[in-house]
């Protein structure tokens, strides 16, 4: 009787673990966006007039006669 409720228990969780699928947990590939290269020909003015009228104001005389 023993024999027969195991064997039965064994059936039963082969069949769960056989219907459940495989236990390997398989990520999904991530797809990478890349942003566009900014290296055109205009693309460093920006950054050099902003260091000039930086260098500009702190480097201006405040001496004003009136």
């Amino acid at each position: 009787m023993i024999k027969v409720i195991r064997a039965s228990l064994a059936g039963v969780f082969a069949a769960g673990a056989a219907y459940a699928g495989s236990a390997v947990f398989v990520a999904p590939e991530v797809t990478m966006v890349e942003e566009p290269m900014r290296s055109g020909s205009g693309a460093w003015l920006i950054p050099l007039a902003i260091i000039a009228i930086l260098a500009l104001t702190l480097t201006g005389d405040d001496n004003s006669s009136t």
